[in-house]
């Protein structure tokens, strides 16, 4: 099964890093998020990957040159200004008519991508998201008046469910996609929400965004104590 990547936008919001590199490239624990995503899939039998590159594509291009990988590997340029929808889209005559993986070049979870496929087929739906719990940031409290009601230090319970990416996706769902500037997140899947055509699998162990330095530092201390992307 093909597995999209999609690694070519700017990461404004970890700059201190994205002036040189691109997002993806960023080392955790001495290696690029990009190879524990790969290896994850690589984990669960999913080797046919499909890299959308943009913003400083020719980084990873390098990256890929100088290692050797049992994968198969597809390095596509999808443009430099083009949103997540976009590069989506411009995988189209890649992808064919099968049933395929998508994620993000800047999350990484150890979800199980079989139970997770077995989901999306079982459930007959055009996409799959995984649903994660947020990582907690801020201590919850609950107000009434001037009286603090409730206080629980970093809560995960009332910050609810996000996207975690990690999707499934039906070929047919790519119609939906307009043009370079669709943002995947917004039209497409909203279509889909109201045709009831986009359904969640849950995850609640370990998931984690690299948006900013404090996340990077995160997935650091996340991987020196799991060896299971190595």
């Amino acid at each position: 099964m093909k597995v999209v990547i999609l690694a070519g936008g700017l990461g404004t919001r970890i700059s201190e890093y994205t002036k040189t590199i691109p997002k993806p490239m960023i080392k955790v624990c001495k290696k690029p998020l990009i190879y524990y995503i790969m290896k994850h899939y690589a984990n669960h039998g999913f080797k046919d990957f499909y890299i959308a590159l943009g913003y400083k594509g020719h980084v990873i291009k390098e990256y890929f040159k100088n290692k050797k990988f049992n994968w198969n590997i597809n390095l596509i340029d999808t443009g430099q200004k083009t949103m997540t929808g976009g590069r989506l889209k411009r995988l189209k005559k890649y992808l064919g008519n099968e049933t395929f993986m998508m994620t993000y070049g800047d999350g990484l979870s150890d979800v199980d991508l079989k139970k997770l496929l077995r989901f999306h087929v079982k459930s007959k739906k055009l996409v799959t998201l995984t649903a994660v719990r947020p990582p907690a940031r801020f201590g919850a409290i609950k107000v009434i008046g001037k009286n603090v009601k409730y206080f629980k230090e970093k809560s995960k319970l009332d910050e609810g469910w996000i996207n975690g990416g990690f999707f499934v996706m039906e070929p047919e769902f790519l119609k939906y996609i307009k043009n370079d500037q669709s943002f995947l997140e917004r039209e497409p899947m909203e279509i889909l929400t109201k045709k009831k055509q986009l359904i969640a699998f849950k995850h609640n162990k370990f998931w984690q965004c690299m948006d900013t330095v404090r996340d990077m530092e995160n997935l650091n201390i996340a991987l020196s104590k799991n060896n299971y992307f190595e």
